[in-house]
């Protein structure tokens, strides 16, 4: 059965409505597509528990993977049978981050992937991997590519350099894995003994546990001999900012990616402008970049790495696993019976 879930009044994951979801026919320039899978991000979460601001009634998730079913007219990219994945910023094709290129957002501006069923713009939808299911692609548009923005637009990192990931989301284990795969060496810090040790079997070449070591940016600039890394992927913010600015090397980046933490907090700038460091604030990536990460992921055979699976009726439910950062890697929706 086509089902959807739609966001209550009051905003909040208590309230979240499930309802069929009725197939529309698409208009020009449209694709209709049988969703497969969409995964969790921390985006979601704070529309569907109503810290960003979003209307009653909107349709969340800004990930999507699945199957054409129906094309409109003036299509040429798109046939009925291929296997697409969504664009965070449809709008976004190349070039710089722009306020007009980053409106469109699914799930967030416009109704998103939490439905068996879509019909959209044909700009929202890229082609996935090959080497990938439905499933696996689902983790990609939002995660993987900001992981992949921070890592090959914003520095220009060289095999031998040091990163350094903060936890077990999907943002940092796709960091982890790119990064490996251009030959970078990685630090990985977690409150977690037994995580610590998947990330260390994931390829960090060394693991901080930052509940032992609360001076982990001094620790993280030891070992790698003084040096410090030549980009942290910061999620966790005003919390963890201050030791990403201890282990970030001199002319390093810090990319700020979330704020897990909160929302405002102290920067230490003095030590920030005399490593003439600088921190990047970035949200997603293009299209342009999207692609170059698909050509990436088919060319390594990479693989996501994926914690856990709900049935769509139980969004909140993974919502609420997310939020107890008990999840190694990312969490899927599955929208029927295979994502293949």
């Amino acid at each position: 059965m086509n089902e959807q879930i739609r966001l209550g009044n009051p905003v909040g994951l208590d309230t979240l409505v499930k309802e069929p979801a009725e197939p529309r026919q698409p208009g020009p320039g449209d694709v209709q597509v049988d969703v497969a899978a969409s995964s969790l991000n921390f985006h979601d979460y704070v529309v569907v528990t109503g810290v960003l601001p979003v209307q009653p009634g909107r349709i969340p998730l800004s990930d999507g993977a699945g199957v054409v079913t129906a094309v409109g007219d003036g299509v040429t990219g798109f046939a009925v049978g291929d296997r697409v994945m969504s664009h965070f910023f449809p709008a976004w094709v190349d070039g710089p981050a722009r306020m007009h290129r980053l409106l469109g957002v699914p799930g967030d501006h416009v109704d998103g992937f939490a439905s068996s069923t879509v019909t959209m713009p044909a700009s929202v939808f890229s082609r996935i991997p090959s080497n990938l299911t439905l499933r696996e692609a689902a983790t990609l548009p939002c995660a993987a590519l900001t992981a992949w923005r921070a890592l090959t637009v914003e520095t220009q990192l060289r095999p031998g350099d040091w990163i350094l990931v903060q936890g077990s989301g999907g943002v940092s284990l796709f960091a982890l894995q790119f990064a490996r795969l251009m030959g970078c060496r990685v630090i990985a810090t977690s409150s977690s003994s037994e995580k610590l040790e998947r990330l260390r079997a994931l390829g960090a070449e060394h693991v901080i546990n930052y509940r032992e070591q609360p001076d982990w940016g001094k620790e993280a600039a030891r070992l790698t001999g003084g040096a410090g890394v030549s980009l942290v992927v910061e999620v966790g913010g005003p919390a963890t900012v201050r030791q990403s600015v201890k282990a970030v090397a001199f002319g390093g980046c810090i990319c700020m990616i979330g704020v897990l933490t909160g929302i405002a907090g102290e920067v230490p700038l003095a030590e920030l402008f005399q490593k003439n460091a600088r921190i990047s604030g970035i949200t997603v990536g293009s299209q342009a970049m999207q692609e170059g990460m698909i050509a990436a992921i088919e060319s390594a055979d990479l693989h996501p790495v994926i914690d856990s699976d709900y049935p769509l009726a139980q969004m909140a439910d993974a919502f609420r696993h997310q939020e107890s950062q008990a999840h190694f890697g990312k969490i899927c929706l599955l929208m029927g019976d295979t994502a293949d």
